[in-house]
């Protein structure tokens, strides 16, 4: 049936694309090395404790380092429509949209969307859509509604 938006028309776009967001807690010995364990599970104990600090050694995108960079990066054209849709489950995470509407959570009716999001609650799953446009003297594009 796919997506729609508060009025429960479908929601239209040139490009969409998939942001998962991911943390990591590896643990370090006195000398600030990471470890390394010769069986899974041996770790679990240094690993509550890295946990515990909810500071993470590693925050990936799309799970790898550089998954959205260079080659890889997320690319539109002036004028396109972009969807993005942004996940992470485990910290308070809030992608930055200037302009565009967000929905949170599947909210299927207008009073939970927001329109030109600066931040979106964390930990929620959330859509984003915006077209790029430039602006003079500008050094990039920025998404608008």
């Amino acid at each position: 049936d796919g997506l729609k938006d508060g009025h429960g028309k479908p929601i239209t776009y040139d490009r969409a694309y998939y942001v998962g967001e991911q943390d990591y807690y590896i643990s370090k010995n006195e000398d600030g090395e990471y470890l390394s364990y010769e069986t899974p599970g041996e770790d679990f104990a240094d690993f509550l404790t890295a946990a515990a600090t909810l500071t993470p050694s590693h925050v990936v995108f799309n799970g790898a380092v550089g998954a959205l960079t260079g080659d890889k990066a997320m690319k539109a054209n002036v004028g396109e429509t972009v969807l993005i849709i942004h996940a992470q489950a485990n910290r308070d995470t809030r992608p930055h949209l200037i302009g565009g509407t967000v929905t949170m959570s599947g909210a299927p009716d207008l009073s939970r969307m927001r329109r030109n999001p600066g931040l979106k609650p964390g930990s929620l799953p959330a859509v984003l859509q915006g077209r790029l446009s430039t602006r003079s003297g500008s050094r990039g594009s920025t998404p608008t509604s």
